[in-house]
C-alpha cells in the first residue's frame, strides 16, 4: 500500500466546458495556472474540470447564479493564489452582480448579494482562504 491520494473538499460544482467571458479587470500581465486564465485585455477563460462551490453564505444556488459565482469564484482564487492584485475584487464583485442580472436574477436579489459580498466577503480573497489539501488515507 503506501499509496496517498491528495485532494481538495468544498466544491459543488465542475465545469463540463470551457468558457470565456470578458472582464473589466487587466492584470499587468497575462495569468495562467491549470484552470484559470486572465489576459492583460481583461479576457477570463475557465477550463473544462474547473471545480467551485456556487453561492456562498446563506443562500441557495440557482440557474441565474452559476455563471455568476464560476466567475466570481475564479478571480478571488486568482487572488488567494497571489496572481491577481487584491485591488481587483470591486470589480470581481460588480461582474458577479452583472451576470446575475444578465442571467435573470431579480435586480433585487442581485444588489443584496453584492452587498454581502462587499461587506463579508473580503477573507476569500485572502491566502489564508485557499481551501487546505488534505491527504487519504
Amino acid at each position: 500500500m503506501g499509496e496517498f491520494i491528495k485532494y481538495r473538499k468544498g466544491y459543488k460544482y465542475q465545469l463540463v466546458e470551457t468558457c470565456s467571458v470578458k472582464t473589466a479587470i487587466h492584470p499587468e500581465s497575462l495569468i495562467w495556472t491549470e484552470y484559470i486564465r486572465l489576459t492583460k485585455d481583461g479576457t477570463l477563460t475557465i477550463s473544462r474540470g474547473y471545480a467551485w462551490d456556487g453561492a456562498s453564505g446563506p443562500t441557495y444556488d440557482s440557474k441565474c447564479s452559476m455563471r455568476g459565482s464560476l466567475y466570481h469564484d475564479a478571480l478571488y482564487q486568482l487572488m488567494r493564489l497571489g496572481l491577481l492584485d487584491r485591488s481587483w475584487r470591486d470589480k470581481a464583485d460588480e461582474l458577479l452582480r452583472k451576470t446575475c442580472i444578465e442571467d435573470g436574477m431579480w435586480k433585487v436579489r442581485a444588489n443584496i448579494w453584492w452587498t454581502m459580498v462587499d461587506k463579508l466577503a473580503g477573507f476569500a480573497c485572502k491566502p489564508e482562504a485557499e481551501p487546505e489539501i488534505l491527504t487519504a488515507p
